[in-house]
């Protein structure tokens, strides 16, 4: 593992900017493969770990970042729940650890550095020296990851009976006898115009 100065470089350019939220993620990420005993997400642990986060934010680019995992490399799982949240799971030993940013961790931030007048700033500072328990709490969970959901899965590709869009990785819904994307199937983000 780097230090967290080094993962701040990383994530600074990875994400654009460095922010109170990328400092929660950094840690976040850490403490977890902490707790899993995994120290080398890049290299030796690299095909062991799958995350799911639970929030599209700043917190979720840095733990990409810690981990290695990305949604590319089916090793980053999303769960919109809007939490500052992730679960990190070791493959190879069958384990699973969620770890959750504890809420009070802003108002320590600014009984910390009252001298610091920007929030973001002063939750930064507080961030990078707020020890772990004053920060997050975690649980050993239970993930059940089907063959689909693992890094390397190729499944049957099939077409949309009623759109004729190409489905991958078994992505598809059967309905009386006709095979539906997700989308057809009243599952779409979008409204065609």
């Amino acid at each position: 593992m780097k230090t967290l100065a080094e993962y701040e470089d990383l994530a600074a350019a990875a994400h654009g900017h460095m922010c109170a939220g990328q400092v929660l993620g950094l840690r976040l990420a850490m403490h977890g493969l902490a707790l899993l005993g995994l120290e080398d997400p890049h290299g030796a642990d690299r095909k062991r770990v799958v995350t799911f986060v639970e929030i599209d934010r700043c917190l979720t680019d840095a733990v990409q970042v810690v981990t290695g995992c990305r949604l590319g490399k089916r090793a980053l799982k999303f769960r919109d729940f809007g939490k500052a949240a992730a679960t990190f799971c070791d493959l190879r030993d069958n384990r699973a650890v969620r770890v959750v940013a504890l809420e009070s961790s802003k108002a320590r931030a600014a009984e910390l550095h009252p001298e610091i007048g920007d929030k973001n700033r002063q939750q930064m500072a507080a961030y990078r020296e707020l020890p772990v328990a004053e920060m997050f709490v975690h649980q050993w969970v239970k993930v059940e990851l089907g063959p689909e959901e693992f890094p390397g899965y190729r499944g049957a590709r099939r077409v949309c009976d009623q759109c004729g869009e190409g489905i991958n990785f078994d992505r598809f819904v059967e309905r009386g006898g006709r095979i539906l994307c997700r989308g057809c199937d009243g599952g779409n983000y979008y409204e065609l115009l």
